[in-house]
């Protein structure tokens, strides 16, 4: 999401002084690449950048592509194939094997639903969200681009396009699944692929507590995108002054907190107050929500401590509930230091959120990207 948000932030910028812009995004991957579909970059007529498509290597032709585009006023896809001689030529030194197709879509603002448009959709409301890039990798082919954004809501806002008829069945296949969707439709007879993205919302981080060993925290998170509430009950600690990069500060007892804010599950908590009852009590109220993360600060101890008081109190957690309870915080990279206790903690949360058990690629036995999107 920190991408797309950079991206409406400098076309936001870009449209204020009436320069064209084009979106260039990565809609299809065929064998490796270093950035997956749905990777975006938006290039102004001025040559500036913003987002990636590649590790580096691309965005220098992407740059000319990009710039055609925006002179032509048209939509147009290019392939990068790093396996052939004319690849190395323009500098893919990519260390992968693959074929890479990019869409460039000219941002005309007197349309009502540009791609821009779609995009700033996505980021109105937390919700799951679908987000249709409709391409074709045969020559001379009609590109139509971004055409639609559905919510979890069932909202929809799209350009009128009689192929969204034909991609209903994949659309549900992608919100059942939550995945994204990769498929080939035929309309008036000519081919026609649809990139049916999905992206969940942006995490959302609330540390309870605003000690200084937070604010590092609240630095590193804010480094991803990521949206952090500060929650604190004492007045002289939880201040703008102290965390000017949070998006939210909240002054509140424990028993309160659930009252002021928001969980779903891309939500994570970490419990860092420094004050164990006051811990304790938001563990009490907060297993219960979808959460899908909850972090202990402190050893091992303290939180075996925190689920015998529960227990003794009437709440005895279930061997689920304690497998979303990660204590001591973080993942075991020798950290010492607030800014290095920062680094695992946020490390540890994006590998729960992301499914993955956050060890050495070294040995990762499988692909380093999930296979996505779901091919049919």
């Amino acid at each position: 999401m920190k991408e797309i948000r950079d991206i409406l932030i400098a076309a936001g910028v870009a449209a204020s002084e009436n320069r064209s812009m084009a979106l260039a995004t990565v809609v299809k991957v065929e064998g490796s690449s270093y950035r997956r579909p749905g990777a975006r970059m938006l290039v102004t007529e001025d040559g500036q950048m913003t987002g990636a498509i590649s590790g580096g290597c691309l965005e220098g032709d992407a740059l000319k592509k990009a710039l055609v585009a925006i002179h032509q006023r048209k939509n147009r896809l290019v392939s990068y194939d790093t396996n052939t001689e004319e690849g190395s030529a323009i500098g893919l030194q990519l260390g992968c094997n693959g074929i890479i197709h990019i869409l460039f879509e000219y941002v005309d603002l007197q349309q009502a639903n540009h791609p821009i448009t779609l995009l700033e959709c996505v980021l109105k409301q937390r919700a799951e969200i679908l987000l249709i890039t409709c391409f074709s990798t045969q020559r001379l082919s009609e590109q139509r681009g971004t055409i639609l954004v559905i919510d979890s809501y069932g909202d929809k806002k799209s350009t009128s396009d009689p192929l969204l008829s034909k991609l209903a069945d994949h659309i549900v296949l992608a919100t059942a699944k939550r995945q994204s969707v990769l498929t080939a439709v035929q309309l008036d007879g000519k081919h026609c692929e649809a990139f049916i993205e999905y992206l969940p919302p942006n995490i959302q981080l609330i540390i309870a507590g605003a000690g200084n060993d937070v604010q590092p925290l609240v630095d590193t998170a804010k480094l991803l995108g990521w949206e952090v509430i500060v929650v604190e009950g004492r007045a002289s600690h939880v201040t703008a002054a102290r965390f000017p990069k949070a998006d939210q500060l909240i002054l509140s007892a424990a028993d309160e907190v659930l009252q002021k804010i928001n969980i779903d599950p891309c939500t994570a908590i970490v419990l860092m107050t420094h004050n164990y009852h006051y811990d304790l009590t938001l563990l009490k109220n907060l297993i219960h929500t979808p959460t899908s993360y909850i972090g202990s600060l402190g050893p091992k101890t303290k939180l075996l401590r925190m689920f015998e008081d529960l227990k003794q109190a009437g709440l005895e957690l279930t061997e689920t509930q304690k497998e979303i309870v990660h204590g001591p915080v973080g993942l075991d990279i020798g950290a010492e230091t607030s800014e290095e206790i920062a680094i695992a903690i946020v490390a540890e949360i994006k590998a729960v959120l992301s499914n993955r058990r956050g060890g050495s690629l070294k040995f990762l036995a499988t692909k380093i990207h999930t296979e996505n999107p779901l091919i049919l």
